[in-house]
């Protein structure tokens, strides 16, 4: 019985802690102020597709896109930002692209299965607003490392609320 109780206290800190998957942080948040959040339904992938190349070079074997942007007027809540991606892309994503500039981040981060790239997820904050764009699938390494060189998913983040408000009837700010 004595073994049991530092165990149960290790889960209940763990569950606790910081927010550790996509899943959770997306639910946490979702219902959050003057967030907008967007999980876009697999039939509607190929619509996304044909609003700009570099979304159509990304759908093709994508089985999980979401978008998240939310308010990020204080120092405070930067930080709280920045730390929450800080913990997904230390964890268990490689860093393929990051950009600080004092409390502004520009950061794009993969999780690999051997040789296919399974996660890729971009975040951007600018002190007025953070995003981040997120993608599951089975992704070609060198066609991510191709657009994470030429700054493709920096562009690819901060268009694509306007794309698909502009492309999808229903969907608003």
């Amino acid at each position: 019985m004595k073994k049991c109780i530092p165990f149960a206290i290790l889960v209940l800190f763990l569950s606790c802690g910081t927010y550790n998957s996509i899943d959770s942080f997306y639910e946490a948040h979702k219902n959050d102020a003057q967030v907008t959040a967007v999980r876009v339904p697999r039939f509607m992938f190929s619509l996304v597709g044909n609003l700009s190349p570099e979304l159509k070079s990304m759908i093709g074997t994508t089985k999980d896109l979401r978008y998240m942007q939310f308010p990020s007027a204080t120092s405070s809540q930067t930080q709280f930002l920045n730390d929450q991606m800080n913990s997904f892309t230390g964890s268990s994503f490689i860093e393929v692209f990051r950009k600080n500039d004092e409390l502004k981040r520009n950061v794009v981060a993969v999780r690999e299965k051997r040789d296919v790239v399974k996660e890729i997820m971009i975040y951007n904050n600018n002190n007025v607003s953070g995003s981040f764009l997120y993608f599951s699938g089975n992704f070609d390494p060198s066609t991510v490392r191709a657009m994470a060189k030429n700054n493709s998913f920096e562009k690819l983040s901060s268009g694509f609320l306007t794309q698909i408000n502009g492309g999808t009837p229903g969907i608003t700010n």
